[in-house]
């Protein structure tokens, strides 16, 4: 098997092209169509201007790709392949002893570079850009602001409680106070419980301040196992809990990039909270760089071949098909990784192995070099 450098070159550049054509042309496209459904929430806005809702969709571009870029690379890929074939380009390199397989190396290797790159560098792009949107949008659309907002009055959250006993957690209960530039709870309840979820304490307090890692609870008062109250105090709670945090655990795993998923992964379950969700986005992050080379594979399955074979339009036709079929596979297995019936790295992965797997096998069937 040889690899002409200079064919590898020159498909793979061709390949990229398309590829990144699509991504830009179905982008534009997608976020017309989120820019009419935006205008048409803001028909009972006034408040809500063209300007306002002119940036949140603007905002909402780099998510938009990063959730077409698949289908992107597939289109992009059969218009490159078909073009190379149309103009008998491929033909001439299969006559002078180069397979499929080595003009192809152009191609997957331009695949994994966009894969790549769209987890390391345009993911965290989109997690901060969709992050301002989705707050920009909650304030102009849905008339809230913050966690109060998506707490509906009274705030809960569970977090790590070493004070007490090893192992131990807190329930902190309060309603949030809007506006200001710290995170403020009132009317304050706080619950500290043994690792066997035993009740160890209970603390009512009138304020509770998160800052500097710890919250400070002012004119607390604290029930002991007795049930005894005592004198209200100044106390101090150690938390590794942030405001972005608490925000981020009512938001969207979108919002968090590739980089930050880990942390607040191990954050979100040392507090007793379940992290599926943001478990299955960090491995269909992961997983995406082999999405991408399954779909480059795929554009050459179904338009490497038009020319000589007839029938231009069932091919292309049976690509897009194709994509859509994994398209839905993801979905379900989304669907039954959030639900716990599937490991989540069974759910995440198997859409890219199973586009993978499929233009292999098919590649290896048609070709016979």
């Amino acid at each position: 098997m040889t690899f002409p450098r200079t064919l590898v070159i020159y498909v793979g550049r061709r390949f990229l092209t398309a590829a990144l054509l699509a991504l830009l042309a179905l982008t534009l496209l997608v976020a017309l169509f989120d820019f009419i459904e935006l205008l048409r929430r803001a028909a009972s806005r006034p408040e809500a201007g063209f300007v306002t809702i002119g940036t949140i969709a603007a905002l909402r571009l780099p998510f938009l790709s990063m959730q077409i870029l698949p289908f992107a690379i597939l289109l992009g890929g059969m218009l490159a392949f078909w073009r190379l074939t149309r103009s008998s380009e491929l033909v001439v390199a299969r006559a002078a002893g180069v397979s499929a397989w080595g003009f192809l190396l152009g191609p997957v290797v331009a695949a994994l570079l966009i894969g790549c790159f769209a987890v390391g560098a345009l993911s965290p792009l989109s997690s901060v850009l969709f992050t301002r949107a989705e707050r920009l949008e909650n304030v102009a659309l849905r008339g809230g602001s913050g966690v109060t907002a998506l707490a509906g009055g009274r705030l809960w959250l569970r977090q790590a409680d070493q004070g007490l006993e090893a192992g131990g957690v807190a329930i902190i209960s309060g309603r949030p106070r809007p506006g200001g530039t710290a995170f403020v709870l009132e009317d304050v309840s706080v619950f500290r419980l043994s690792g066997q979820d035993r009740l160890l304490a209970r603390v009512e307090a009138v304020r509770a301040t998160l800052a500097g890692g710890q919250w400070a609870l002012d004119e607390a008062v604290v029930f002991g196992i007795d049930r005894q109250p005592r004198a209200p105090i100044t106390l101090s709670l150690p938390s590794d809990l942030t405001p972005d945090r608490i925000e981020d655990s009512f938001a969207s795993p979108d919002t968090l990039s590739v980089w930050s998923l880990p942390g607040f992964i191990n954050v979100l379950e040392g507090a007793g909270f379940s992290a599926i969700r943001h478990r299955l986005q960090f491995q269909s992050l992961l997983a995406t760089p082999l999405l991408a080379v399954g779909m480059a594979l795929l554009a050459a399955v179904f338009s490497t071949r038009t020319t000589r074979m007839g029938g231009a339009g069932r091919m292309i036709a049976a690509g897009v098909a194709a994509g859509f079929a994994l398209f839905v596979l993801d979905r379900i297995t989304g669907e039954f990784g959030e639900s716990g019936a599937l490991p989540v790295w069974l759910a995440a992965w198997t859409p890219s192995l199973a586009g993978l797997l499929l233009a292999l096998g098919l590649l290896l069937y048609l070709e016979d070099g």
